[in-house]
């Protein structure tokens, strides 16, 4: 691929595909530039440095699943949005680590938070209120995946004994998760309604 006509997603599609295949690890900058046959010096064109490419990367995966739309009521959109946005970080090795340290350095568009934010839309919480239990969502999805994801790799390393977990079992504790979260957020919207006169 010639240098002029390298685009900011062929850098990203390849750091990608590089991320799935060989995980965060070994998703430098000297591999990326060797995947699409430039100098590294040529990535800094489109990425100023690893952590805005990761960035990037995290605002991508987030948002290749649509959002979910055919739920009803805001707790039903919640959890439908919290479901795809799951399927959407497992469906790339390393994910959640990578959306992690995106959210904390403050890079990034951040649209994991944004989908569960728009999904509360119709609650009764202030926009304050809201924003805070998107991102307690956000923050229990992230966890709850970054350790999914850190199991299936040491079962496929061989480093955990017994049974290998499987995804179909830790669905179970998620939807658990994210409904008590839910109920969680009904009672306090009970509690800060007015009682009728």
């Amino acid at each position: 691929m010639q240098n002029a006509r390298l685009t900011r997603d062929d850098v990203a599609r390849a750091a990608l595909r590089i991320l799935d295949e060989l995980g965060l690890p070994d998703l430098t900058m000297r591999r990326l530039a060797a995947e699409l046959n430039v100098r590294p010096s040529a990535l800094y064109w489109h990425f100023p440095n690893k952590q805005t490419l990761l960035a990037d990367l995290a605002d991508r995966i987030v948002t290749r699943r649509h959002p979910a739309e055919s739920a009803s009521g805001w707790d039903g959109r919640l959890r439908a949005e919290a479901f795809v946005l799951r399927d959407a970080l497992l469906a790339y090795r390393d994910s959640a680590e990578i959306v992690s340290s995106s959210l904390a350095l403050g890079l990034g568009e951040n649209p994991a938070h944004a989908r569960l934010r728009q999904a509360l839309d119709s609650s009764p919480f202030d926009a304050e209120s809201a924003d805070r239990a998107a991102t307690t969502m956000l923050h229990f999805l992230l966890g709850h995946v970054s350790l999914e994801q850190q199991r299936l790799q040491y079962d496929s390393l061989g480093a955990r004994s017994g049974e290998p977990v499987t995804l179909e079992s830790h669905e179970g504790d998620f939807r658990f998760g994210v409904d008590i979260l839910i109920a969680g957020l009904r009672d306090r919207a009970s509690a800060d309604s007015p009682a009728p006169s």
